[in-house]
């Protein structure tokens, strides 16, 4: 295994430390949200209204898995492309959100995002969902049912494999 092994709970501290490229095994607890669980969140912030879990120091993976398998704790698991989170990231940036997980670029106003909040993008391998959910230990949904794979689901997961996409400082593996 060849990567820095980060904690959620260590993820603000690590922030300015990480590069973009470097490979990280990430353990903790992380929330997926894809875009209409996203549109859900902001409405709730305008509205100010509590979302279903704190964005200080929160880590989203951008994703939705297929079904569970009999003797498993989730199906495939593999991550959704990000730039259809452009709009909303920001806005949770700003919010307290300290990373974001997902598969291609961003947007420039999410690297400055990303930049004035000191926060991370990582992209985890596309085509590996199966592989990823091995290191997801439990799921529980915590938000929006209705949404099926798309609903907030807290997931805890054990050496996570994901590489920096994007650093603190704005460094991109997408501008190499």
């Amino acid at each position: 295994m060849h990567g820095k092994s980060i904690n959620v709970n260590m993820i603000v501290s690590a922030a300015e430390e990480l590069k973009a490229g470097q490979r990280v095994f990430l353990s903790g607890t992380v929330y997926t949200a894809r875009d209409a669980a996203h549109l859900r969140l902001l409405r709730m912030l305008d509205n100010g209204e509590k979302l279903p879990f704190s964005l200080d120091g929160a880590v989203i993976y951008y994703a939705g898995p297929t079904p569970t398998k009999p003797d498993g704790t989730i199906g495939s698991f593999g991550p959704t492309t990000s730039s259809r989170m452009d709009a909303f990231s920001p806005r949770l940036l700003d919010n307290g959100l300290k990373a974001m997980i997902g598969k291609g670029n961003r947007s420039p106003e999410v690297v400055e995002a990303i930049q004035r909040n000191k926060a991370l993008y990582f992209c985890a391998g596309g085509g590996f969902g199966a592989l990823i959910s091995n290191s997801i230990i439990s799921v529980e949904e915590i938000a929006f049912p209705e949404l099926g794979c798309e609903s907030i689901k807290k997931l805890v997961v054990k050496d996570f494999p994901l590489i920096v996409a994007i650093d603190s400082r704005g460094n991109s593996v997408f501008n190499r």
